[in-house]
């Protein structure tokens, strides 16, 4: 028998890898792309929980109708999967369309059909109330948003300068999908001894290679394996791979398989991810665009007062913790030739890679009852390998990149917290950003600070309350 939910949650992958290639631009961006994932995969849940009727799956939506006798769970989940699919990116309706008749030809080998095309009605049902709940989220339009000039405020990429403003409304005028708060951080570190500490770390760790050798001696320079874990991380939305929502779902298929989940456990193991990481896109957005903080690329620059657009005049003594000429190493833009890195056009904390990257496999971590914040062995035996290293895609200046494969021996934990850090060696987030450090250098999460607290708050929330259709609306 052929797995639909496995099967379809791949083709739902390569949708939003091939939105961020082909130019359609559908669903496109962290935040709409953790919206369709979400929308999609409990749409399936729903759809296979409403025919297979097991109490270990509860329905995500109240009040759905009950399929007819005989309804297939597997056509119902292809159904829903295509319905939703087909809504949230049209362009690819073809594609979809081929993909089912594979499935279904697989099924018929298997003689596995629906005969009285119930399961394929009740999909559809499923799939319209799903898409229904959503019809009135927001876009990710910067339309009407304007930036403060204050210093420490976000502001543009000075080495892309007409990149804009990604989603500035979309995390306040979101309801939840699955949460039942809107979870939130304390403020992030500013011109006090953490944030300078962070300071020096990002410039040294995150400075573009052309630069490193303008490093004060006291400054401690990026390692070839920190460049590594920077770039595996990345899926910064580019061509032929998509955004990081992707990136966990991989993952996550990768332990799933490896546990030979049955296709009931995949159902509730990919609706909880998703849903998580549909809900860290909305906090997390919600989080950036309160707090409102710079990038290290303005933070950096702009460090002494005298410069940006508020600033003040000086004795000139230009402090040395700053470098008005400093730059990124920048998020990859991976398979586009010419192109520079980037720093993405919101403000930086908390960490959207953190945010979503906690979310999603720390909910799976405690799908497999792993509970505690700290190494886990759900990764034992196994290794992975990022799209970023496959041998095949590119960097900026056209290279392919090596195949690099890569052991996580703390499990999905050391993923979460190298995630996190991940970005700083980017250079386009402060070590905050993640979560708040102790005197080494060690996360400490004691403290509500930063995009992994949120996202282990998420997914504490999301499966402690059991996967209900959140009634949180709205903050504006």
């Amino acid at each position: 028998m052929v797995d639909s939910i496995l099967f379809w949650n791949a083709v739902a992958l390569e949708a939003n890898r091939v939105s961020h290639t082909d130019g359609s631009k559908e669903q496109n961006g962290p935040t709409l792309s953790s919206r369709a994932l979400a929308i999609i995969h409990l749409a399936m849940y729903d759809a296979y929980a409403g025919v297979v009727k097991n109490s270990a799956l509860p329905p995500y939506l109240p009040q759905l109708p009950q399929p007819a006798p005989g309804a297939s769970a597997a056509s119902a989940v292809t159904s829903a999967a295509h319905a939703t699919l087909s809504s949230l990116f049209p362009s690819q309706e073809a594609f979809f369309n081929s993909k089912r008749a594979d499935f279904d030809a697989k099924r018929a080998e298997k003689g596995d059909v629906d005969a009285n095309n119930a399961g394929h009605e009740f999909g559809l049902v499923v799939a319209q109330k799903i898409l229904g709940e959503r019809k009135d989220d927001p876009n990710d339009s910067d339309a009407g948003y304007v930036p403060s000039s204050q210093r420490g405020k976000h502001r543009v990429d000075p080495d892309n300068p007409n990149q804009g403003f990604s989603a500035p409304f979309y995390g306040a005028r979101s309801k939840g999908f699955a949460i039942t708060k809107r979870h939130v951080l304390e403020e992030s570190p500013f011109d006090n001894d953490e944030y300078l500490k962070a300071l020096r770390q990002v410039r040294g760790k995150g400075i573009a290679p052309e630069l490193m050798g303008t490093l004060p001696d006291d400054i401690e320079a990026r390692t070839v394996d920190e460049t590594i874990i920077g770039i595996f991380w990345a899926y910064d939305g580019a061509s032929g791979l998509g955004t990081p929502p992707r990136l966990y779902n991989q993952i996550v298929r990768r332990v799933a398989i490896a546990k030979g989940n049955t296709e009931a456990q995949n159902a509730r193991l990919f609706a909880l991810v998703n849903a998580a990481m549909g809900d860290a896109g909305i906090l997390a957005w919600e989080q950036k665009y309160i707090h409102d903080l710079w990038r290290p690329v303005l933070g950096i620059r702009e460090h002494d007062e005298s410069f940006g657009p508020a600033a003040t005049a000086t004795n000139n003594n230009i402090s040395d913790d700053g470098d008005p000429s400093w730059l990124p190493l920048g998020a990859p833009a991976s398979n586009s030739t010419g192109a520079k890195n980037f720093t993405p056009p919101f403000p930086a904390y908390p960490s959207g890679h953190a945010t979503f990257g906690a979310a999603a496999l720390h909910i799976t971590r405690l799908f497999y009852h792993v509970s505690h914040c700290g190494s886990d062995d759900l990764f034992d035996g196994l290794d992975f390998v990022s799209e970023e290293l496959n041998g095949k895609n590119k960097d900026n200046k056209g290279a392919v990149r090596p195949r690099h494969r890569r052991k996580f021996d703390g499990g999905l934990w050391q993923m979460i917290i190298e995630n996190g850090l991940s970005r700083v060696y980017l250079g386009v987030h402060w070590v905050f950003d993640a979560f708040s450090t102790d005197n080494n250098g060690e996360p400490n999460l004691s403290r509500n600070v930063g995009g992994v607290p949120l996202g282990i708050a998420i997914a504490e929330d999301i499966f402690n309350s059991g996967l209900k259709r959140s009634m949180v609306g709205p903050r504006t």
